[in-house]
């Protein structure tokens, strides 16, 4: 049923997780809306039948029904909606939250071409090459106007804005080459701006891996574990420990200890999940969500910090998001300046 509907309508093949449910609150919801139209249509073409005028002048009888009986059919369509509403947000949640264990690739577009960076250095220019039935999770943004990645096999489109960061994400589960799309009229050659997703399988993805000139932790056969030292490293390279700890200490800056996932506090009175998007955000515009009781005297590194080490240092701070708080140097508690007294030292 599910590959005569899809063919009907003319869908591509779904070659991601969650394509199949896409499809199928599609069906639902396309079936219910022809079916309830054609209910509209036969009933109208009923009365138009049951109730015509038979000799000239005739007024048809006017119809009452009962308050029981529109409150019935108000209430089922209403119900029918919210049935609709409550599925798509599920869906929804689970299409914006990505894995635990997603594979980071930073997207970036630009009239008109996409450009993939990946967290072990290396870089392609409209392909983007994944492993099939590993979670890919896509940190994206624009360096010109609005663009919208679109890939429809995947069922997946989210658009990506200038000076914003979104995070998105999915799970090949077909291997081949997809292709890739922009939603968004961006320009003359919008619809030129065409790019592919190239699913490959265990054997020819670690082929493919080594016939990159960039070798990595991740490329040799390493994990999560290597990618945050990696980021450790591009951490103390970039001077990011002169203002900012790992270990729960308090510096210049928040520290970098169980802050991924967490909820942040800003100087103009949000909150904020430390995410993906908000990591990288805070590394390019610093000066825009200002976590409360810091100065905003952090540099902006667009332009100065590569796609690849943005994500090392994301994978070095998300591998932190259990740290225990040990500081390093024992520091004495400030007491807030109501109390007029300094806190006892820690001990």
């Amino acid at each position: 049923m599910n590959d005569l509907l899809r063919t009907l309508l003319a869908l591509p093949l779904q070659a991601s997780t969650y394509a199949r449910a896409v499809d199928t609150l599609h069906y639902v919801v396309i079936g219910v809306t022809m079916a309830g139209a054609t209910f509209v249509f036969l009933l109208a073409l009923y009365f138009l039948v049951r109730h015509r005028q038979k000799v000239p002048g005739e007024i048809t009888a006017r119809i009452v029904t009962s308050a029981s009986h529109e409150a019935f059919i108000a209430g089922s369509i209403l119900a029918l909606f919210l049935a609709f509403w409550v599925v798509g947000s599920i869906q929804y949640d689970h299409m914006m939250t990505p894995p635990d264990d997603a594979m980071p690739v930073y997207v970036s577009g630009k009239q008109w071409m996409w450009k993939f960076a990946y967290a072990d250095g290396r870089e392609t220019m409209d392909e983007l090459v994944v492993p099939i039935h590993k979670p890919i999770k896509l940190v994206m943004t624009s360096r010109d106007v609005i663009h919208s990645f679109y890939v429809p096999a995947f069922r997946m489109k989210h658009d990506v804005v200038p000076g914003r960061y979104y995070t998105a994400w999915f799970e090949a589960t077909v291997a081949g080459d997809f292709p890739i799309e922009c939603a968004e009229y961006c320009g003359i050659s919008h619809s030129r701006m065409l790019g592919t997703v190239r699913v490959l399988g265990d054997e020819d993805y670690r082929r493919w891996l080594d016939d990159s000139r960039l070798r990595s932790a991740t490329a040799a056969g390493g994990g999560e574990a290597d990618l945050a030292v990696l980021g450790r490293t591009v951490a103390a390279e970039r001077a990011c420990f002169n203002c900012h700890t790992f270990d729960g200490q308090p510096h210049i800056g928040p520290t970098w200890a169980r802050l991924y996932e967490s909820r942040v506090p800003l100087t103009d009175g949000r909150t904020i999940v430390a995410d993906e998007a908000y990591l990288t955000r805070s590394m390019m515009d610093p000066q825009v969500e200002v976590v409360a009781g810091f100065k905003p005297v952090m540099p902006s590194y667009r332009g100065l910090l590569p796609e690849p080490e943005v994500a090392a240092l994301v994978e070095f701070i998300r591998s932190l998001r259990n740290a225990p708080f040990a500081p390093t140097v024992d520091l004495p508690r400030v007491a807030p300046l109501s109390s007029g007294r300094p806190q006892e030292p820690r001990p």
